[in-house]
């Protein structure tokens, strides 16, 4: 236990990491290709690169916020929770929970948006209070 307690200052980079690497993977194409995007997602122009800055934005503040300041963290943290509310108003809510593909949903429910959305709200609440140790724990 006491090499799994040294390693807990960095344990937050292990969800931080992971929402960035989402935001950036679902954001760059909004960005990169925001017509095509846009046609897609029958979504206006200005919409989806809207969107797509606020997804790679978000991505970078929380990134910069596992070393530098907190406030980057709880603001990435706002922006995730308010598009994944969105993503699942726009999208995901009409197929129910289930977001694997079993049923006759397509694997399009929303629980893996909800997860985002816990994540999010977690570091937009702690902010970088989730960087460091607690005690002897």
């Amino acid at each position: 236990m006491d090499q799994l307690n040294k390693l807990s200052g960095i344990a937050h980079w292990l969800p931080r990491l992971s929402l960035a690497a989402i935001f950036i993977y679902h954001g760059f194409p909004k960005v990169a290709m925001t017509g095509d995007v846009s046609a897609m997602m029958e979504m206006p122009f200005a919409m989806v690169l809207m969107l797509g800055i606020a997804e790679i934005g978000g991505a970078l503040l929380m990134l910069w916020g596992g070393f530098g300041p907190e406030w980057t963290t709880r603001i990435a943290g706002l922006i995730f929770t308010v598009i994944m509310i969105g993503a699942i108003v726009m999208v995901h809510a009409q197929y129910g929970w289930n977001s694997i593909n079993m049923g006759n949903n397509g694997g399009r429910g929303m629980e893996f948006q909800v997860l985002i959305i816990a994540v999010s709200l977690l570091y937009a609440l702690k902010g970088n209070a989730l960087n460091k140790k607690v005690g002897n724990l």
